[in-house]
Protein backbone atom coordinates (compact mmCIF):
# COMPACT_ATOMS: atom_id res chain seq x y z
CA UNK A 1 0.00 0.00 0.00
CA UNK A 2 2.76 2.43 0.84
CA UNK A 3 0.98 5.55 2.06
CA UNK A 4 -1.49 5.40 4.92
CA UNK A 5 -4.39 7.72 4.37
CA UNK A 6 -6.16 8.04 7.68
CA UNK A 7 -5.56 7.40 11.36
CA UNK A 8 -8.10 6.19 13.92
CA UNK A 9 -8.74 9.66 15.30
CA UNK A 10 -9.57 11.01 11.84
CA UNK A 11 -11.96 8.10 11.21
CA UNK A 12 -13.73 8.77 14.50
CA UNK A 13 -14.09 12.45 13.58
CA UNK A 14 -15.64 11.47 10.22
CA UNK A 15 -18.09 9.10 11.86
CA UNK A 16 -19.10 11.45 14.69
CA UNK A 17 -19.50 14.36 12.25
CA UNK A 18 -21.65 12.17 9.99
CA UNK A 19 -24.03 11.28 12.84
CA UNK A 20 -23.88 14.81 14.28
CA UNK A 21 -22.20 13.72 17.53
CA UNK A 22 -18.76 15.30 17.02
CA UNK A 23 -17.55 17.41 19.96
CA UNK A 24 -14.18 19.02 19.26
CA UNK A 25 -13.84 19.95 22.96
CA UNK A 26 -14.10 16.36 24.18
CA UNK A 27 -10.93 14.26 24.41
CA UNK A 28 -13.12 11.35 23.18
CA UNK A 29 -14.40 13.41 20.20
CA UNK A 30 -17.99 12.99 21.44
CA UNK A 31 -19.86 13.70 24.67
CA UNK A 32 -22.01 10.57 24.27
CA UNK A 33 -20.60 7.92 26.63
CA UNK A 34 -22.37 5.07 24.82
CA UNK A 35 -20.69 6.02 21.55
CA UNK A 36 -17.34 6.39 23.33
CA UNK A 37 -17.66 2.84 24.66
CA UNK A 38 -18.63 1.25 21.33
CA UNK A 39 -16.67 3.14 18.68
CA UNK A 40 -13.40 1.14 18.62
CA UNK A 41 -15.10 -2.25 18.44
CA UNK A 42 -17.53 -1.12 15.75
CA UNK A 43 -14.75 0.38 13.64
CA UNK A 44 -12.79 -2.87 14.00
CA UNK A 45 -15.77 -4.99 12.88
CA UNK A 46 -16.54 -2.86 9.83
CA UNK A 47 -12.84 -2.68 8.91
CA UNK A 48 -12.56 -6.49 8.98
CA UNK A 49 -15.70 -6.83 6.84
CA UNK A 50 -14.37 -4.40 4.24
CA UNK A 51 -10.91 -6.01 4.23
CA UNK A 52 -12.52 -9.25 3.02
CA UNK A 53 -14.08 -7.39 0.08
CA UNK A 54 -11.08 -5.29 -0.92
CA UNK A 55 -8.29 -7.48 0.33
CA UNK A 56 -5.00 -6.36 1.85
CA UNK A 57 -2.21 -8.10 -0.08
CA UNK A 58 1.14 -8.99 1.47
CA UNK A 59 4.24 -10.59 -0.02
CA UNK A 60 6.56 -12.88 1.95
CA UNK A 61 9.72 -14.73 0.98
CA UNK A 62 10.65 -17.78 3.05
CA UNK A 63 13.72 -20.01 2.90
CA UNK A 64 12.42 -23.55 2.45
CA UNK A 65 13.99 -26.99 2.74
CA UNK A 66 12.67 -29.96 0.80
CA UNK A 67 9.95 -31.66 2.84
CA UNK A 68 9.07 -28.56 4.93
CA UNK A 69 5.41 -28.24 5.82
CA UNK A 70 4.11 -24.70 6.41
CA UNK A 71 0.82 -23.65 7.94
CA UNK A 72 -0.75 -20.20 7.90
CA UNK A 73 0.73 -19.54 11.36
CA UNK A 74 4.26 -20.10 10.02
CA UNK A 75 3.70 -17.54 7.28
CA UNK A 76 1.95 -15.18 9.72
CA UNK A 77 4.98 -15.16 12.01
CA UNK A 78 7.15 -14.04 9.08
CA UNK A 79 4.87 -11.32 7.74
CA UNK A 80 3.44 -10.19 11.09
CA UNK A 81 -0.21 -10.38 10.03
CA UNK A 82 -3.11 -12.77 10.45
CA UNK A 83 -3.54 -14.49 7.07
CA UNK A 84 -6.93 -15.56 5.83
CA UNK A 85 -6.14 -16.59 2.25
CA UNK A 86 -3.15 -17.54 0.14
CA UNK A 87 -2.96 -15.97 -3.29
CA UNK A 88 -0.05 -17.62 -5.07
CA UNK A 89 3.10 -19.47 -4.13
CA UNK A 90 6.08 -19.50 -6.45
CA UNK A 91 9.81 -20.12 -6.52
CA UNK A 92 9.67 -23.76 -5.44
CA UNK A 93 7.42 -26.73 -6.12
CA UNK A 94 4.86 -27.51 -3.43
CA UNK A 95 1.67 -29.47 -2.82
CA UNK A 96 -1.28 -27.77 -1.09
CA UNK A 97 -2.93 -29.67 1.76
CA UNK A 98 -5.90 -29.04 4.09
CA UNK A 99 -7.75 -26.89 1.54
CA UNK A 100 -4.66 -24.81 0.85
CA UNK A 101 -3.99 -23.84 4.48
CA UNK A 102 -0.97 -26.19 4.67
CA UNK A 103 1.83 -26.31 2.10
CA UNK A 104 4.24 -29.23 1.70
CA UNK A 105 7.35 -28.18 -0.20
CA UNK A 106 8.95 -30.63 -2.62
CA UNK A 107 12.26 -28.82 -3.08
CA UNK A 108 14.59 -26.44 -1.28
CA UNK A 109 14.74 -22.77 -2.22
CA UNK A 110 12.86 -19.55 -1.62
CA UNK A 111 9.07 -19.65 -1.45
CA UNK A 112 7.52 -16.47 -2.85
CA UNK A 113 4.16 -16.16 -1.14
CA UNK A 114 1.41 -13.71 -2.02
CA UNK A 115 -1.30 -13.74 0.61
CA UNK A 116 -4.20 -11.72 1.91
CA UNK A 117 -4.18 -10.55 5.50
CA UNK A 118 -6.47 -9.00 8.05
CA UNK A 119 -5.56 -5.50 9.21
CA UNK A 120 -4.10 -4.87 12.63
CA UNK A 121 -6.91 -5.15 15.19
CA UNK A 122 -8.31 -2.11 16.94
CA UNK A 123 -8.94 -2.57 20.67
CA UNK A 124 -9.82 -0.30 23.56
CA UNK A 125 -6.08 0.24 24.11
CA UNK A 126 -5.35 1.31 20.54
CA UNK A 127 -3.95 4.85 20.37
CA UNK A 128 -6.07 7.03 18.07
CA UNK A 129 -3.26 9.05 16.51
CA UNK A 130 -0.80 6.16 16.26
CA UNK A 131 -3.11 3.70 14.46
CA UNK A 132 -3.03 4.12 10.69
CA UNK A 133 -5.43 2.22 8.46
CA UNK A 134 -4.04 -0.09 5.79
CA UNK A 135 -7.19 -0.05 3.71
CA UNK A 136 -7.34 1.67 0.34
CA UNK A 137 -8.80 5.20 0.04
CA UNK A 138 -12.03 3.99 -1.60
CA UNK A 139 -12.68 1.62 1.31
CA UNK A 140 -11.93 4.33 3.87
CA UNK A 141 -14.55 6.59 2.26
CA UNK A 142 -17.22 3.88 2.63
CA UNK A 143 -16.28 2.85 6.15
CA UNK A 144 -17.89 5.76 8.09
CA UNK A 145 -21.33 4.79 6.77
CA UNK A 146 -20.96 1.22 8.02
CA UNK A 147 -19.73 2.42 11.40
CA UNK A 148 -22.54 4.97 11.67
CA UNK A 149 -25.12 2.30 10.80
CA UNK A 150 -23.83 -0.06 13.49
CA UNK A 151 -23.57 2.67 16.11
CA UNK A 152 -27.15 3.81 15.50
CA UNK A 153 -28.87 0.49 14.75
CA UNK A 154 -30.51 0.36 18.18
CA UNK A 155 -31.57 4.03 18.16
CA UNK A 156 -35.37 3.71 18.16
CA UNK A 157 -36.04 7.44 18.26
CA UNK A 158 -34.92 7.91 14.66
CA UNK A 159 -34.32 5.84 11.58
CA UNK A 160 -30.80 7.21 11.08
CA UNK A 161 -29.24 3.78 11.54
CA UNK A 162 -31.28 2.43 8.63
CA UNK A 163 -30.43 5.41 6.43
CA UNK A 164 -26.70 4.88 6.97
CA UNK A 165 -27.04 1.09 6.60
CA UNK A 166 -28.75 1.50 3.24
CA UNK A 167 -26.12 3.96 2.01
CA UNK A 168 -23.35 1.63 3.23
CA UNK A 169 -24.85 -1.32 1.33
CA UNK A 170 -25.10 0.77 -1.85
CA UNK A 171 -21.49 1.91 -1.59
CA UNK A 172 -20.23 -1.63 -0.88
CA UNK A 173 -21.96 -2.83 -4.07
CA UNK A 174 -19.95 -0.29 -6.08
CA UNK A 175 -16.62 -1.15 -4.44
CA UNK A 176 -14.14 -2.57 -6.94
CA UNK A 177 -12.13 -5.33 -5.22
CA UNK A 178 -9.27 -5.04 -7.70
CA UNK A 179 -6.23 -2.85 -7.18
CA UNK A 180 -5.19 -2.34 -10.76
CA UNK A 181 -6.06 -3.19 -14.31
CA UNK A 182 -3.23 -4.66 -16.32
CA UNK A 183 -3.06 -4.02 -20.03
CA UNK A 184 -0.62 -5.83 -22.27
CA UNK A 185 0.06 -4.73 -25.79
CA UNK A 186 2.00 -7.11 -28.09
CA UNK A 187 3.31 -5.45 -31.20
CA UNK A 188 3.67 -7.69 -34.23
CA UNK A 189 1.79 -10.68 -32.82
CA UNK A 190 3.21 -13.86 -31.29
CA UNK A 191 3.64 -17.57 -32.11
CA UNK A 192 2.47 -20.37 -29.88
Amino acid sequence: MGVNFLNLEEMKKKVFALIEEYDKNSPYLTADVDLQAKINEVINQVMFELSRIKKIPKYVELAIESGDVLEFTDIESECGYEIYQLGTVGGVRYVPRANGTVLKFLESGTAEIDCYVYPERITEKTKDKAYEFELSPDVLEIMPYGVAADLLKSDVSAEYGNVYAQRYMELKQMLDPRYQHTTIYIEGGFDI
